[in-house]
C-alpha cells in the first residue's frame, strides 16, 4: 500500500511538472510577447497608383483609364475646353474617329480597343456610372470623376 501511494505522489508531481515545462516553453517561445503571423503577397501591390497632373487652364477633373486586365491610370487635367473630349483628344489622351454618333473613341492613353477585332470598347462613365451622353457633349463639371474603362461586347 505504502507503494501505491507513493506511486501516485510521484505521478501528481510529474503531472504539475509537465504542465509547468510546457507552460514556459510556451511562454518562452515568444518572450512573453504576441506577434501576430503576417503573410505578404508580392502580387498584391498596397500603394496607391500615381496621379499625373496634365495641362494648364482654369477647369480641373479627374480622368481615369482601366484597362482590359483592370489596371488603372490616374490623371487630374486641367484645361480652359469646356468639354471633357475637347480637353482630352488636346493633350492626346484619347484618340478616335467621328461617327454618325459622336466621337467613337479608339484608344485611351495610348491603349487601344477594337470591337471588330476582339469585341472590346471604350466605355465612358461619369462619377462610376455608366454616362448618358457621349464624352465629345459632356461639359466639364469640376469634382466629377470622367473614366474610360475597356469592356467587353
Amino acid at each position: 500500500m505504502k507503494m501505491t501511494h507513493i506511486k501516485r505522489v510521484l505521478s501528481v508531481i510529474l503531472c504539475i511538472v509537465l504542465i509547468a515545462a510546457a507552460a514556459l516553453i510556451t511562454t518562452g517561445c515568444n518572450n512573453g510577447t504576441e506577434t501576430p503571423e503576417t503573410t505578404t503577397n508580392p502580387a498584391v501591390e498596397t500603394t496607391a497608383p500615381e496621379i499625373k497632373v496634365l495641362g494648364e487652364g482654369e477647369n480641373k477633373f479627374s480622368f481615369t483609364v482601366t484597362d482590359i486586365d483592370g489596371n488603372t491610370s490616374e490623371f487630374e487635367i486641367h484645361t480652359d475646353k469646356k468639354i471633357v473630349g475637347e480637353a482630352l483628344l488636346d493633350l492626346g489622351l484619347i484618340k478616335g474617329d467621328e461617327g454618325p454618333y459622336g466621337l467613337y473613341v479608339k484608344e485611351a492613353n495610348g491603349i487601344s480597343a477594337d470591337f471588330d477585332k476582339d469585341g472590346t470598347y471604350w466605355a465612358f462613365y461619369i462619377d462610376g456610372e455608366y454616362a448618358m451622353s457621349g464624352v465629345d457633349l459632356t461639359e466639364i463639371e469640376e469634382g466629377k470623376v470622367y473614366s474610360f474603362k475597356v469592356e467587353k461586347g
